[in-house]
């Protein structure tokens, strides 16, 4: 992968949604959240201001898709490659604890992020110049079998153009028609992509993986350069075709908060440490780092890191 010659310009594709957190008895609180736009909000705090960040997605033409499109702006996030579709809106999710275990619903059908790979000649146009890209297994699992195939398509042909691309698995079995559509759609992603972020305990459910290699080896076979298997407290597991394999051992958490955006952040801090040129090594070091950061904090998005002086 050459780094150093990259437009710079990072472009997230997925569903961002309205979030409502419960905070009181009969009380909710208002975000937006989601985690390939987790992933871009971070990554806007993580790279120099000469990157534009931006996120790609379809929204809605009523009052709360307006309201997305401007919290993504204030946020720093470039919202020209959202599509308006007009009769639809944005997915919402609720959280609700009990006793501290959280539970999860979900509104999506009306969703106009599951037509964000609709027009092929738009996504061409909107992922050219784009130096990295970044999408997720959800990314897939919102969208048609067919629109899946379209997107992928138009991720080739920007690989073909320079374009670095990664792919966070990032599972969640609900949204597939079947657990053979999801292992399918996770290879078709892999195959589009030249840095996998993938979960062992998803990998080993899904695909019965033994080892953290094993997980490289399909994936690398599908054509990554670079493969970082995350694995929770134990030690991480990352394969670079330029450096060969590594592994590092996280510091432990005692304070576990929520792990919400985990993943997320961690996908941020090793793609915006590559674009920075960084070893992949090193990217995985302050991924690392950033994500023990987030867990010890309450939701997705936590700025008080950067308020405190994240050092990368």
């Amino acid at each position: 992968m050459t780094v150093s010659s990259l437009p710079k310009r990072f472009v997230s594709i997925g569903e961002c949604m309205v979030e409502l957190a419960q905070i009181g008895a009969e009380t909710y609180r208002r975000g937006f959240a989601g985690d390939t736009f987790n992933t871009a909000w971070y990554a806007r705090r993580l790279l120099p201001d000469e990157w534009q960040v931006g996120y790609l997605s379809a929204i809605g033409t009523d009052a709360v898709s307006g309201e997305m499109r401007a919290f993504m702006e204030a946020s720093g996030v470039d919202t020209s490659a959202l599509r308006e579709i007009p009769d639809r809106t944005v997915g919402l999710y609720m959280i609700s604890t009990d006793k501290g275990e959280r539970s999860f619903s979900y509104w999506r059908s009306q969703a106009a992020a599951r037509l964000l790979a609709e027009d092929e000649r738009w996504l061409d146009d909107r992922l050219s110049n784009a130096g990295m890209v970044h999408f997720s297994g959800i990314t897939l699992a919102i969208l048609s079998p067919e629109h899946r195939q379209r997107l992928c398509n138009a991720l080739n042909l920007a690989r073909a153009n320079g374009t670095i691309v990664s792919f966070d698995t990032n599972l969640r079995p609900r949204l597939w028609e079947s657990p053979e559509a999801m292992k399918a759609g996770l290879l078709l992603g892999a195959s589009a992509a030249d840095i996998v972020l993938p979960s062992f305990d998803e990998e080993t459910e899904l695909f019965g993986d033994g080892l953290p290699d094993d997980t490289i080896r399909r994936y690398a076979e599908q054509g990554a350069k670079m493969v970082v298997v995350k694995n929770g407290e134990a030690p991480l597991t990352a394969y670079s075709e330029e450096t060969g394999q590594f592994t590092l051992t996280p510091t432990p958490v005692e304070n576990v908060t929520d792990t919400t955006a985990a993943g997320d952040s961690f996908a941020a801090g090793v793609l915006a440490q590559l674009a920075m040129g960084a070893t992949p090594e090193q990217a995985a070091e302050t991924a690392m780092a950033l994500a023990r950061r987030v867990i010890q904090s309450p939701g997705a998005l936590v700025p008080d890191i950067f308020e405190e002086g994240f050092e990368t």
